[in-house]
């Protein structure tokens, strides 16, 4: 998200009311007028108690088997159905993934004598969207000391001791939400983790966006987007995974922008590799050789090492799939906490210029179209981000396109709502591969500023394909069912779902089957679309 739209125009509260607008959440509900519309950037074994795991991970020759994971029953039961008043119980891993096997610590505070870790694994499960890998005993609750605030970065730190150990031995690979339930007491929330791949070779690697989870999260008052006050000024420079979710119950962004995904991917069993942006920053080999990999919906601040072996994987012929808007937006920088490595996420956006690491040499921790070192996202995603907040209906154009394949559109069609709150374009103003495809033209309009959305397909030198849908809520819209009436998921309609769904589903096994453009070259329509 720009900067823009937190100075001057609503500070960090539009920026809260950012969520509201995306994700429909009581949570952030109310918080603020919104921010104005704009493209320019100024801105086992058992372990802590616990019970070893009841059945080991499926596997294949080939790897992970996904679609053996899923036919197992699931629980349907793992939601958080009373989260309790507000500091009931809380948590977070000091480890934001693990290999399958490796032990990682729980840091949790609770106001209730006792409590409980489940472990769901989420993923399809005929519908359940998880299953319940592991549960610990009952455990001591302990009510643990208040955050410490950074005075330079204004950066929310919560030094709680460790509670408890959890080993992973014999969970399968994927993505987790660990759910604290307070006994004796009330409370639920939810801890993510993520049992992540050690080789993505043949596979569709998921990335969870761990950072922009964190530079959203405003446990202890503070986020990369305003502190008490509200005002941009008062942000935190550097944000912190040494702290609980304070949003969705304690899933942080995932929920509504990765879960729906993840469900469905794994409905269709194609071979599936799971990371986090930091894993991907970190591990300069992980994606090699992957046929695919998906950056989910709301994926907006990325290392420069992410952003390279994104690049790198695309240039080896890794397809790359952008199913939401404002990607690869922020530059970040990742430093270490007293808990381990890549625990802190540096961004001082406009006031760069104050980094000690900047001034150590370290690239500039703002918007990567933004100088200094500018490199707009488009030379990567195809599209670059326009604006916020808008919301549209979506306008097929290129309905021949083998992705609407089996979908029965039509040039013109609409699909309400489905364009927001957050938008991306083709922009030849800015470096823009070719050939590049637009299958999707969506008038919108930002603040009085007429603008298009533009979901677009274009194919590397090297046989990658890279589809972008040019909108924030494409994951969304694969849970939306109904007429719209009820206000739900922004009164997104089965109609959309059905779409997003069948485009979703075209992609995958595309995507899966290798580089997609030696079978699907991408015919470039810009002329015709833009004149």
């Amino acid at each position: 998200m720009h900067q823009d739209h937190m100075t001057g125009h609503g500070g960090g509260a539009a920026r809260r009311q950012f969520l509201t607008l995306a994700t429909g959440a009581a949570t952030a509900a109310g918080l603020g007028a919104v921010a104005a519309c704009g493209t320019g950037d100024t801105g086992g074994a058992k372990g802590g108690g616990a019970e070893a795991a009841k059945t080991p991970a499926a596997t294949s020759p080939g790897g992970f088997d996904v679609k053996a994971e899923n036919a197992r029953p699931g629980n349907a039961d793992w939601h958080v159905t009373e989260a309790g008043p507000a500091r009931a119980i809380e948590g977070f891993a000091d480890k934001v993934s693990v290999l399958p096997g490796e032990a990682f610590g729980l840091h949790v505070s609770t106001t209730a004598p006792r409590f409980t870790v489940s472990a769901y694994r989420m993923g399809w499960y005929g519908g359940a969207r998880a299953r319940l890998v592991w549960r610990s005993e009952a455990l001591p609750g302990v009510r643990q000391p208040e955050y410490t605030l950074d005075a330079a970065t204004r950066m929310v730190s919560a030094r709680w001791p460790r509670t408890t150990t959890v080993d992973t031995k014999g969970w399968p690979e994927g993505c987790y939400l660990l759910r604290l339930d307070a006994q004796g007491g009330e409370g639920r929330r939810f801890v993510p983790v993520t049992v992540r791949s050690a080789a993505a070779a043949g596979r569709t690697v998921v990335v969870n966006a761990v950072a922009t989870w964190q530079a959203y999260n405003r446990w202890g008052g503070y986020s990369s987007y305003d502190g008490p006050s509200g005002g941009y000024s008062s942000r935190s420079l550097a944000v912190s995974f040494d702290r609980p979710y304070e949003y969705d119950d304690g899933a942080g962004l995932f929920l509504v922008y990765e879960a729906p995904l993840l469900a469905l991917a794994e409905r269709l069993g194609i071979p599936l590799a799971y990371a986090t942006t930091t894993d991907v920053a970190r591990e300069k080999r992980l994606l090699e050789g992957a046929a695919a990999v998906l950056s989910l919906g709301h994926d907006e601040y990325w290392s420069p090492e992410q952003r390279a072996h994104f690049t790198a994987a695309r240039d080896a012929g890794t397809n790359i799939a952008i199913l939401g808007a404002n990607c690869c937006y922020r530059r970040i920088r990742l430093e270490p906490s007293d808990l381990g490595p890549d625990r802190t996420v540096v961004c001082y956006k406009t006031s760069y210029d104050q980094d000690p690491g900047h001034r150590r040499g370290h690239p500039a921790t703002t918007d990567f179209r933004s100088a200094p070192g500018a490199d707009p996202e488009s030379s990567l995603l195809g599209v670059i981000y326009d604006g916020y907040p808008v919301d549209a209906p979506y306008v097929v154009t290129n309905p021949g396109h083998w992705l609407f394949e089996g979908t029965g559109v039509e040039a013109g069609e609409r699909f309400a709502h489905l364009v927001g709150v957050e938008y991306d374009k083709v922009d030849t103003g800015f470096p823009t591969p070719r050939p590049i495809e637009i299958l999707a033209h969506s008038p919108v309009v930002c603040e009085g500023r007429p603008s298009h959305a533009d979901t677009a397909y274009h194919t590397a030198p090297s046989g990658a394909g890279v589809f972008a849908t040019g909108t924030m809520r494409w994951v969304e819209a694969l849970d939306a069912t109904g007429d719209g009436s009820s206000g739900a998921n922004h009164g997104l309609d089965a109609k959309a779902g059905a779409l997003t769904t069948r485009v979703t589903e075209n992609l995958l096994r595309a995507f899966a089957a290798g580089p997609a453009g030696r079978t699907h070259p991408a015919r470039d329509n810009l002329k015709t679309v833009y004149g």
